[in-house]
């Protein structure tokens, strides 16, 4: 990143260092930019403590927000309680009450700690039958405290809470709370904090001296017009009513405010990645040529279908276009997206361009070698093949062959990242599975061209609201139909008690020419407790229920020659069943492999089970997908409907596990199984948003913003279109906020 010395400066993405820049003055010394130790009763051991948890400044303890809030509209009296009980009330409800007294009572061996509680209607007692000692100690006469819990009725008539949750508050706050409706916050207080004696009270008075004195001090980050238009709080509102909320409105708007923002810089950062890649950085112009590409086509023993010739159109014309191709090519298993990309590396060789295909793990990597070999046999194509397995001596001649031109398409793993790659010519980078590399990964290898055309595949169809926030700088090609002569797979859940039956319909179908899967969750903290159990029922399979069929055993811990040689035994029918952990899971391709069993079912995410299904079903005989769990579950996915439009996150987050298999068995697309993915897990660890180099979302809600994401991507990308260097002085704050805040992420605009 250039500096010069009387002022910083950004360099737009793409541009060299004398080109347009952004720059900005150097501001003067900023309050907000002092220690937290010179906030009231924090001090220098406390700010220590603060530091461990990643605060150091006025500003960031500004930020530091609460997890939840006690609100006046859930607080009930204890008559209005009691109502509520004797009416048949099975909920849990609040209380706010004043101890009175505590008293352990003993039965036989037992110890029992009761806590008398009173408001102003009346009285009742908290009861604890376990920690009696630590919870003696926290309750003291005169104290009070907002009970939660699931009350009941004693036998003499008391309001009783057994084991309730509890929060302490000031006896002004509580006076407040219930005249006012004044709504209380309460803060995440990790060890880091407790080790100074900072608890509830102390931190919320610690928020509160901060928000009241250096609020006004926060510079505003947002134009007036875009607050204007989206009816945001300013910045100082916001702060002070997301801390301590005058109204349940207010704390709305002010969390509306948090999310808006988060989102708009997100989408600026994909808007100034787009609008580098459409506008800054010079492309090849690559047309078809000569007959390379039709005579391909009439080579295929299988008609393309529309969906992937409406792609195809949408590749062409960006090759076409002498502006470096950035697209996304969604498709679900078995679509066909990897014929859509040979395609374009037709095109690319047809214009003296070499091409890149990379997979990540060796396994896809080698299948899709042989894939493509075995379609481009008879054509004057030279293929290579680079992994991390590549013997020395294989290597160098790879690598001399692509530095002479003499490899015209290169397929490998991070094994092409490494030093020593270089390329002639390179003008395609096509990238398989792109959520799995780092954007970083992903620029090392398109470093190795000039500005060549990118395109990235992802059998797992990414949401529309992830496609609006990480990926919004790619355009967009979809593959939403599947070939002619596929059937839709047979999904269906089973308790383990059905498994002999299941093993018999295995060997039934074996005689029809089927060949089965059989995998078993590989989990990392228990791997070898897994593996064992493969191999266990491996052995035992094999001498009782598949004795009549020739089953192989493959999983992680062979050698890659080992592997390898199962794997190809296996595709060319030497076994009817392969037992198996889950390195199959993606890029496996046998056409007489219909049915796959997957055992604890429950055990595995959504997206993986989607994943795993597609190994099966890819020729025109039908397929079978049997998610084997434990009986209980099997029974409830059969008879529980979930609404997965509708579903509350209560009910998601007790039924996660009977949604995943009912979710299964009702969807067959990637695109509605991705959605309620998202909604059962977040994004997080489903589309490497953290390798993505833009910020992790503190505020916004990938499943539930969608609106909310729209508007920050439509005033995003209009600012972008009409300043795509943010030079107006209308647009000095944007640029401002994105160095003092994103600057991290500015470098990865840069890349596609």
């Amino acid at each position: 990143m250039p500096w010069d010395k009387d002022y910083k400066e950004f360099c737009i993405p793409g541009q060299r260092r004398n080109q347009v820049t952004i720059t900005m003055s150097n501001s003067a010394p900023n309050i907000l930019n002092e220690s937290v130790k010179f906030i009231k009763s924090v001090g220098p051991k406390r700010a220590e403590s603060f530091a461990k948890i990643g605060i150091h400044t006025i500003k960031q303890i500004l930020f530091y927000l609460p997890s939840r809030y006690l609100d006046r509209s859930t607080i009930l009296s204890i008559n209005k309680a009691y109502g509520y009980i004797i009416n048949g009330y099975q909920g849990e409800l609040t209380i706010i009450g004043k101890v009175i007294d505590k008293e352990k009572v003993r039965y036989g061996r037992k110890e029992i700690l009761k806590v008398q509680m009173k408001d102003e209607s009346g009285f009742f007692e908290c009861v604890w039958f376990q920690g009696t000692r630590f919870f003696q100690n926290l309750f003291d006469p005169g104290e009070y405290y907002a009970i939660s819990g699931k009350p009941s009725v004693s036998k003499y008539g008391n309001i009783q809470f057994v084991h309730p949750d509890f929060d302490r508050i000031l006896e002004d706050e509580s006076q407040e709370f219930l005249n006012t409706g004044k709504i209380i916050p309460f803060y995440r207080i990790p060890k880091e904090l407790r080790s100074t004696n900072l608890g509830d009270l102390s931190l919320r008075r610690i928020l509160h001296y901060a928000v009241e004195k250096y609020a006004s001090s926060l510079q505003e980050t947002l134009p007036g017009d875009i607050i204007e238009i989206h009816e945001l709080l300013p910045i100082e509102l916001t702060i002070k009513n997301i801390h301590f909320p005058e109204n349940k409105e207010l704390l709305e708007k002010a969390r509306i405010r948090l999310k808006f923002e988060e989102l708009f810089f997100i989408e600026i950062l994909v808007a100034l990645r787009k609008s580098n890649l459409k506008t800054n950085i010079s492309g090849t112009s690559m047309k078809i040529r000569t007959r390379l590409v039709s005579d391909f086509l009439k080579s295929l023993p299988f008609e393309l279908t529309k969906a992937q010739l409406h792609v195809l159109s949408e590749i062409r014309k960006d090759m076409e276009s002498g502006k470096p191709m950035n697209r996304l090519l969604q498709g679900d298993v078995g679509s066909g997206k990897t014929i859509v990309a040979l395609i374009a590396m037709l095109i690319a060789k047809d214009n003296g361009y070499q091409s890149v295909l990379m997979a990540p793990t060796e396994i896809l990597a080698t299948q899709h070698f042989k894939n493509l070999s075995r379609q481009l046999k008879g054509i004057d194509i030279n293929i290579s093949l680079l992994t991390g397995a590549t013997r020395s001596k294989e290597r160098q001649e790879v690598l001399s062959g692509l530095l002479k031109h003499e490899c015209d398409i290169i397929i490998g793993t991070h094994a092409l990242f490494e030093e020593g790659v270089e390329f002639n010519k390179l003008g395609l980078v096509v990238i398989d599975e792109q959520h799995r590399f780092g954007v970083i990964q992903r620029s090392r290898l398109i470093s190795k061209g000039f500005s060549p055309d990118i395109l990235v595949m992802s059998a797992t169809p990414i949401p529309r609201t992830l496609s609006m926030t990480i990926y919004g700088d790619l355009d967009l090609s979809v593959i939403n139909e599947m070939p002619l002569n596929r059937k839709k797979i047979i999904t269906n859940v089973r308790g383990e008690s059905k498994l002999p039956l299941i093993y018999q319909f295995i060997v039934e179908k074996s005689k029809q020419g089927y060949q089965s899967f059989i995998i078993y969750p590989l989990v990392k903290e228990s791997e070898k407790v897994d593996l064992k159990a493969a191999i266990t029922h491996y052995e035992e399979l094999r001498e009782t229920y598949l004795s009549t069929v020739r089953v192989a055993l493959v999983h992680g811990k062979l050698k890659w020659n080992e592997k390898e040689e199962i794997m190809r035994d296996f595709a060319n029918g030497n076994y009817d069943v392969l037992i198996s952990t889950t390195v199959v899971e993606v890029g496996i391709d046998i056409p007489d492999a219909n049915i796959i069993l997957i055992n604890d079912a429950h055990r595995f995410g959504l997206s993986q089970l989607h994943q795993l299904r597609g190994r099966v079903g890819r020729s025109s005989m039908q397929g079978y997908c049997i998610l084997v769990t434990r009986d209980e579950y099997a029974e409830k996915s059969l008879t529980y409907n979930f609404n997965f439009e509708y579903m509350s996150e209560s009910v998601i987050e007790k039924n996660k596990t009977v949604s995943r298999l009912q979710a299964m068995s009702k969807f067959s697309s990637g695109f509605d199984i991705s959605e309620i993915d998202l909604k059962l897990r977040g994004p997080g660890n489903i589309f490497g948003i953290k390798q993505s180099g833009f910020p992790e979302l503190k505020y916004a809600d990938i499943v539930n913003d969608a609106e909310l994401i729209m508007k920050a991507k439509d005033a995003a990308f209009s600012i972008i279109g009409k300043d795509p260097t943010l030079k107006h002085s209308e647009h000095q704050l944007i640029r401002d906020t994105l160095l003092n805040e994103y600057r991290e992420n500015l470098d990865y605009s840069r890349i596609g």
